[in-house]
């Protein structure tokens, strides 16, 4: 047996540079109390909670594969619920950061989350046109429901009603009733996608925002509300409405089939031009912040009916004071209209494009708003409501802990204690070992840096030809060389560390030596670095890449006739041409012994060469899109490449095998650099995340690793939505979704019930041989899986099993068993409810099999019997139940009003709640008697 190579596994460490992700939404926190202080906001994979009062990360969320597209805060303050772009959805505790429940139904990103106004339920919307209700206390799924034909929007809970409201861009707007589970309402009158929408005013206005500059108005009306509550309510409806759209009639409707009405009231012009990309109430309602895909944002002021009714009464007293100067009598009846209902407050102008925005109220007159934009920065300020076009007041920007534009060189220092990163408007420099940014500093356009020797300089190639000399202690430029008159796309340091080569856009090659010269501006003691120009290497082409052989006898360059040329580095002689890319070679490397060069190229390819013939040993389809960064591990013939597929991979040069493939990132990666003694590697994406790479001790089996990435892409063929035999309603569905975790769920459940039966026969056949010898006989023993699960019976052990199944996952579980086996279920199930064991459980997965299997089983004579006795026996049980539940509610009730009698304390509610019922109610009668 040959000599096997022995790989170490490189792991994710931390991400560096991240504020906000450009696919998440943003909203304000309230933890411990505090209101407006915290924020939560999506960051690739994980949901940041920052302090805006501090600038620091109070909490991190992590997630798993796919990337933070959708959170929503939780009613109760204390939860939130995260969306994600594989069709996750994931409920987070706030206070420890635990993951409390998993949801898995969707097959593409997750557009919109909603909790119902208990908290209880959850609503989603995806890519995948559907929308899904889970049941947060239970764990699982309620429903799937379908109709749209275009991405889910937005979905939103109407208040005090079991209605959900969906938006998607096939232009509808969907009433969904979820006692029927079906659409009872779509409404048409839009003319492009709906991109958001919110409810306001107690759920009676619903405005609308779509790809014009209109938002539309509507108004709800519930039809089954009492006669008593529509006169004691002092709502708009009431009022005669100026409908600024009289021309568009909607379709009478039979009211009697419905919940509630709705129609078009009117419309407000935005005064951005373009799309709607989001819009957001606070709490209360009375305030709503719209932006489109640009940098303004624009408020509008929604007044209190209070103060629409002084309105009324201020306009309804000029009109009669007009009429009674005129002499006429008759006086005109004053009109309440949209634009007195949603008030233009300002248009605003923020640093950058605005992805996501979330309000708050700090008071009546001020309005809090946070802003997501799109280059990696929170910006939160306070508006005045009472002025109109009023400056933001106390403005101020989260930026320190990321770049503005995307990273696109990356450096460790020589002792990898440091890690430089460079984008388009700033140079940062990280420590490695706590994350945290140390220094920042301006700079032009990066292409390529290195930390000059000593670690106390850095040298930056710039777009602009420039070459830039920053002091790390101070943070301050130092020079500016004009090095090329076209952009410098590399820049290699010597072996000997004397000095640099740059290749640039003008068709040349530099290099440079270090000089130590005196500069008053400087310092008048100590002389400060420089670069002078030894000697030009004219080319034929633009200049991509450049490097130096560790043993400084040649120079490699490729140049954009997708050729690398090799010269002598002492005399410049050319010694070698290396062809064979289609495109341009964008990144390359030299091993450490200075035998094999490794190039990348715009044609996904990578090929291996040898640097004493210029034979290309092997070509490599690396990726699937174009390599990006290229770079030997120190003292090994290992190569790290990345690319534009946003895909990190591990070769061996020797055996021309791939090792590992790491997947992190969520766009193209950009740039890499791996630490001098190969133990970190750094990787800069388009997703505006730095990430570190661990080596670890663990061994590598390539096998291992292929075997892996099969039963991957078998577990991706296998997940799917599940069909219910025959059932013939399309508009709803189950709603989870088959994944390896149901079918293997379902499978234990076949083991288990083989052992039951099993163990069931052996009792059996103890209890006869005890009756035939009239004797008690010492009881068989346990199989070993009951006594691992500290079961005593076969019963005990299959209600054990069928708690193990997550509740998310047992309906696709219990559709998947064949029915031999649903038949020996059954018998178990009725066991458990006749000895009252998970009566809500047995009872779920009871009534789900006789739904799925109803014509099978009520034709089959063996189950009748069993079906007859369960459908008194679950009657039975589920009414102790119920009762026991009910006998215990009234006691806590009972306790809790004769301590509330004893103390004069008011317990498991707030007293300010109270206080505002009544002085609601006391204004809606004041508002009837006016």
């Amino acid at each position: 047996m040959g000599l096997t190579k022995q790989y170490l596994r490189y792991v994710p460490g931390p991400v560096l540079g991240l504020v906000g992700g450009q696919k998440s939404n943003v909203v304000f926190l309230d933890i411990k109390g505090v209101k407006g202080k915290y924020c939560a906001v999506g960051a690739c994979e994980n949901v940041l909670v920052w302090d805006l009062r501090t600038g620091e990360k109070h909490l991190e969320l992590p997630g798993e594969k796919g990337e933070v597209t959708q959170i929503a805060k939780s009613p109760d303050k204390r939860h939130v619920a995260v969306g994600y772009s594989d069709g996750l959805v994931k409920v987070f505790d706030l206070h420890g950061g635990e993951v409390k429940v998993n949801f898995s139904g969707h097959k593409s990103a997750v557009t919109a989350l909603s909790y119902d106004h208990q908290g209880l339920r959850l609503v989603s919307g995806a890519k995948d046109t559907d929308v899904i209700v889970w049941d947060i206390v239970n764990e699982s799924g309620l429903f799937r429901l379908k109709g749209h034909k275009g991405q889910i929007t937005q979905v939103v809970f109407l208040k005090d009603k079991n209605v959900i409201v969906s938006s998607s861009k096939d232009t509808f707007i969907k009433f969904w009733d979820l006692d029927t589970q079906h659409c009872f309402k779509t409404l048409v009158g839009h003319r492009s996608e709906i991109y958001d929408f919110v409810i306001v005013r107690n759920g009676q206005r619903l405005i609308t925002g779509s790809a014009d500059s209109e938002l539309r108005v509507w108004d709800i009306e519930y039809i089954d509300s009492l006669k008593l509550e529509e006169d004691a309510e002092p709502a708009l409806k009431r009022m005669k409405m100026e409908s600024e759209e009289e021309g568009e009639d909607e379709e009478e409707e039979d009211e009697d089939l419905h919940i509630l009405k709705c129609t078009k009231v009117g419309s407000v012009m935005r005064q951005g031009r373009d799309r709607l990309v989001s819009m957001t109430t606070d709490a209360g309602g009375s305030v709503l912040a719209c932006h489109g895909s640009n940098k303004y944002l624009e408020v509008f002021k929604l007044p209190s009916i209070e103060n629409l009714q002084k309105h009324l009464a201020k306009r309804q007293k000029k009109l009669r004071k007009k009429a009674r100067d005129s002499g006429t009598e008759e006086v005109g009846e004053a009109l309440i209209t949209v634009k007195d209902e949603i008030v233009q407050n300002g248009l605003h102008k923020m640093a950058a494009n605005i992805v996501s925005v979330d309000t708050v109220m700090e008071n009546p007159a001020l309005c809090k708003v946070l802003l997501l934009l799109n280059n990696n920065m929170l910006q939160h300020c306070c508006i005045d409501l009472e002025q109109k076009q009023a400056e933001p007041q106390s403005m101020t920007k989260l930026v320190l802990p990321g770049h503005r534009t995307d990273v696109r060189t990356l450096c460790f220092s020589s002792d990898n204690t440091a890690l430089l990163s460079a984008s388009a408007e700033s140079v940062k420099i990280w420590n490695r070992a706590s994350s945290q940014c140390i220094r920042t500093m301006t700079c032009d356009y990066a292409l390529c840096s290195l930390f000059a020797p000593g670690d106390r300089h850095v040298i930056i190639g710039t777009k602009s030809g420039k070459l830039q000399i920053f002091d790390v202690g101070s943070g301050g430029l130092l020079e500016e060389v004009e090095a090329h008159t076209g952009a410098v796309w590399s820049v290699s340091m010597s072996p000997d560390r004397r000095g640099i080569v740059t290749g640039g856009a003008d068709k040349q090659v530099h290099f440079w030596k270090f000089e130590l010269i005196m500069d008053e501006k400087f310092s008048l003691t100590s002389k400060r670095l420089t670069l002078e120009l030894e000697k030009t290497l004219k080319m034929d082409e633009d200049v991509l890449c450049v490097k130096y052989s560790p043993d400084q006898r040649l120079i490699a360059v490729s140049l954009l006739d997708n050729t690398v040329k090799v010269f002598f580095a002492d005399t410049l002689k050319f010694f070698l041409s290396l062809y064979g890319h289609k495109l341009p070679v964008t990144c390359m490397d030299i091993s450490h012994d200075s035998t094999l060069l490794v190039s990348g190229s715009a044609d996904r390819n990578i090929k291996i060469w040898g640097l004493d013939f210029g034979d290309c040993h092997k070509s490599i389809f690396a990726h699937d899109d174009s390599v990006m960064c290229t770079q030997f591990i120190a003292k090994t013939h290992l190569i790290f490449t990345g690319g534009k597929d946003g895909k990190i991979k591990q070769w061996d040069a020797d055996k021309f095998e791939l090792i590992v493939t790491l997947q992190g990132h969520h766009a193209e990666i950009w740039c890499m650099s791996v630490s001098s003694t190969g133990n970190f590697l750094a990787t800069g994406s388009h997703d505006k995340s730095i990430r570190l790479w661990e080596k670890t001790k663990e061994i590598v089996v390539l096998e291992e690793e292929r075997e892996m990435e099969r039963e991957k892409e078998d577990e991706e063929a296998i997940e799917g939505e599940t069909v219910v035999p025959g059932e013939t309603n399309t508009e709803v569905a189950l709603a989870g979704k088959k994944s390896i975790e149901t079918v293997k769920g379902a499978e234990r459940l076949m083991e288990a019930l083989d052992l039951y039966k099993e163990e069931s026969a052996k009792l059996k056949d103890h209890k006869e041989q005890c009756q035939r010898k009239g004797q008690q006989l010492p009881p068989p023993s346990l199989n070993p899986l009951l006594m691992a699960y500290k079961c005593d019976t076969p019963d005990r052990y299959m209600l054990e099993m069928l708690r193990k199944i997550k509740s998310s996952e047992l309906e696709e579980s219990l559709l998947v068993l064949p029915f031999s086996y649903v038949i020996d279920l059954l018998k178990v199930l009725e066991v458990f409810i006749d000895s009252a064991w998970e009566v809500e459980l047995s009872c779920r997965c009871l009534f789900f099999l006789l739904r799925v299997h109803h014509g099978q089983i009520t034709s089959n004579l063996v189950l009748l019997p069993v079906i007859d006795r369960l459908r008194q026996k679950t009657r039975d049980r589920v009414s102790e139940l119920r009762d026991r539940i009910g006998f215990n509610r009234a006691g806590s009730e009972f306790i809790q009003r004769q301590i509330e009698m004893s103390q004069e304390t008011i317990f498991f509610s707030d007293a300010t709640g109270r206080y505002k019922e009544r002085k609601k109610k006391k204004r809606a009668i004041l508002a009837v008697k006016v």
